[in-house]
């Protein structure tokens, strides 16, 4: 799974007509991948709605896939890739086999590597902020420095540099992003701000690595 902007935002307990709203906002100012949580009312029926209007070159997921059952509710629906919380290795197969693109949780670096040994491309680190963050990130590309880590939980415009810097691969956000004002409060115009402003920083981060 590539992303053109090494970003996924998350959105959970979003209200159907307004995630799309946002979602189309939100692609516009230039992200490319998004995912609505498994855990939301009505999930699945968001994006089987939303999912025919995801222009080309965009991505719409289902995170929160906590095991096979919920990881073929969410490809039924047609989500274009999925995100775990957790290390399944019976989901990362079902979604090979699919060929839908995984990005797998996990925490420790035994979980790490099995996340990879049984064919994530993309392993989501999770809770990264609650394990030290940046230099976790670090201390974990040591001895695995061909995986590709996705730092989640914790991340925000003044830590961004610091994860990139330690060698993440994407970022995954929600209010870091959104904003949690904009969201609250429906501001289209002001959660357009926000996306661009945190894709700027992150490919300015990206740029110093």
């Amino acid at each position: 799974m590539e992303l053109e902007v090494p970003v996924i935002g998350i959105l959970r307990g979003v209200e159907g007509d307004f995630f799309g709203e946002v979602m189309q906002t939100s692609f516009a100012a230039g992200l490319t991948a998004m995912e609505v949580t498994m855990n939301t009312p009505d999930a699945e029926k968001i994006v089987a709605k939303h999912r025919p209007a995801v222009p080309n070159g965009r991505l719409l997921g289902m995170g929160t896939i906590r095991n096979l059952e919920e990881a073929k509710r969410g490809v039924a629906a047609g989500a274009m890739f999925l995100v775990t919380p957790n290390l399944d290795l019976k989901v990362i197969e079902y979604a090979r086999a699919a060929g839908i693109p995984i990005v797998v949780g996990a925490l420790t670096p035994t979980e790490v590597y099995a996340a990879w040994a049984a064919g994530a491309e993309l392993i989501k680190v999770f809770p990264c902020g609650a394990m030290g963050g940046a230099r976790y990130f670090k201390d974990l590309l040591g001895p695995f420095d061909q995986l590709r880590l996705v730092a989640v939980g914790g991340v925000t415009l003044a830590n961004l540099g610091e994860y990139f810097a330690a060698g993440a691969a994407a970022v995954g956000v929600s209010t870091s992003l959104f904003g949690a004002t904009a969201l609250r409060e429906k501001n289209l115009a002001r959660i357009s701000e926000n996306v661009k402003s945190f894709i700027e920083h992150c490919r300015e981060a990206k740029d110093r690595v």
